[in-house]
């Protein structure tokens, strides 16, 4: 074999290697950029509903990435998920709140395996300003204590994606009452 013949491998190697290079560090940074989707507890039922009903509070809502305001309806609000499959809400009980909500509910697998909570109900349209008598809650996040949902929201003539986390009425948060 020649020298010339030894050396070209060499050089196609070290011609390649900054290519290489590129599209690994890209591939890495691609892969790691995905999300990974939220894989629900097998105990969802249970860690929303309880075993007699648990009903949950705002801790914190977000508008498009935005703090929302927490007051009046807000604080006092409480939505209660029963392990019969019945949600309810206690705005009625609050004076300037609107109806109270009664509805059904079941935990569902969208596209992707995404979970999402599901109320279906006759008031649904008129409470919460929709046309279909069902509305979908992205879960994002569940366990004893934490409750977070992504919902789209049609406010001010423009839809709103909406991040709720919600937790156990009994449990106390700092700046809850959050306004500017």
């Amino acid at each position: 074999m020649s020298k010339h013949q030894d050396e070209e491998p060499i050089s196609m190697k070290k011609q390649y290697y900054p290519l290489f290079l590129i599209v690994l560090v890209v591939s890495t940074l691609v892969a790691c950029a995905r999300k990974e989707e939220y894989i629900l507890p097998k105990n969802a039922i249970e860690l929303l509903a309880g075993t007699s009903g648990k009903s949950w509070k705002l801790a914190k809502r977000m508008n498009n990435n935005t703090r929302m305001n927490m007051r009046g309806c807000f604080l006092s609000y409480r939505v209660t998920y029963h392990p019969h499959m019945l949600v309810t809400d206690n705005n009625g009980e609050q004076e300037n709140c609107g109806l109270s909500l009664e509805a059904n509910w079941d935990i569902i697998k969208g596209k992707k395996a995404k979970s999402y909570i599901k109320w279906t109900g006759d008031q649904l349209p008129e409470l919460l300003n929709i046309k279909e008598n069902y509305k979908y809650f992205k879960i994002l996040k569940l366990t004893r204590d934490t409750l977070k949902l992504q919902h789209r929201h049609k406010q001010f003539s423009s839809a709103s994606t909406f991040v709720d986390i919600l937790v156990p009425e009994n449990v106390n948060i700092k700046d809850r009452d959050f306004h500017w």
